[in-house]
């Protein structure tokens, strides 16, 4: 199933981003959790909902989201789908507040509308993943980067293959209050890296993992694959399966 998107996402201070079709994957079973994903650069909702649409996941219902088609800095300019403008593949990359807070806000409507009692997370693939942990950010702080609030609950974020956004500033948002640095502590994310990753490279995520650990985040798993590059494997969809199982409490009833 699969509906179009014109939303802004933005409050009238953000600028418009045309974001493109969804792909929805409706649960086989009992319906226990929601869980947007978000593809790659250049990729779109699509393919990763038939991917998605085959883990022995019942209880989880996948939204695919179309990131908007924008100038890509890293590809000197050339318009590609985009959750944010990126000139590099890694933390050291200058961050896209405008751009994340954008997708970050997208991804927080879609799952605004979720029944309650639902877990909602958020994961992703390369930017995708970066947007998830740039969500798992905006969750602990209880702010978008612009200051806006952050208006629904996560309860997990996967990132496979990708890099964590505004890591330069990451400690001292999650030390900004208690509040913060209790939803930082208890907060489960799962990381997911090919080490022969030549796209995002792998210390990147390494790099990342320890940032989030060093910022307060305590409940990282990270999980590395020898000879895997910038894509994914059975091996690793089984191990994100476990996990979300194990953390949201699936019951895989039909």
């Amino acid at each position: 199933m699969s509906y179009g998107s014109t939303s802004s996402v933005g409050r009238t201070n953000r600028r418009h981003f045309e974001f493109g079709r969804t792909y929805v994957v409706r649960p086989k079973g009992r319906h226990q959790a929601t869980i947007v994903w978000l593809h790659g650069l250049g990729d779109n909702g699509a393919s990763w909902s038939q991917l998605l649409d085959s883990l022995p996941l019942p209880n989880i219902k996948w939204i695919c989201p179309t990131a908007p088609t924008r100038p890509v800095a890293a590809f000197g300019g050339f318009p590609c789908t985009a959750w944010f403008n990126v000139e590099e593949f890694s933390e050291d990359s200058p961050d896209d507040i405008e751009g994340m807070d954008a997708s970050a806000s997208h991804v927080a409507n879609l799952l605004s509308a979720e029944p309650s009692g639902i877990h909602l997370g958020v994961g992703g693939f390369s930017l995708g993943a970066s947007i998830s942990l740039y969500s798992a950010i905006c969750f602990a702080y209880g702010r978008f980067g612009d200051g806006n609030h952050y208006p629904i609950h996560i309860s997990v974020v996967v990132g496979l293959s990708g890099w964590l956004p505004c890591s330069r500033s990451l400690k001292n948002k999650v030390e900004s209050s208690q509040d913060s640095a209790r939803r930082a502590a208890s907060f489960p994310l799962l990381l997911c890296h090919g080490k022969a990753d030549d796209v995002v490279l792998y210390k990147h995520g390494d790099r990342s993992t320890e940032v989030l650990r060093s910022s307060g985040f305590r409940d990282v798993t990270f999980k590395t694959y020898n000879g895997l590059g910038h894509y994914t494997i059975p091996e690793e969809m089984d191990d994100v399966c476990k996990w979300l199982t194990s953390r949201l409490g699936l019951d895989g009833s039909r």
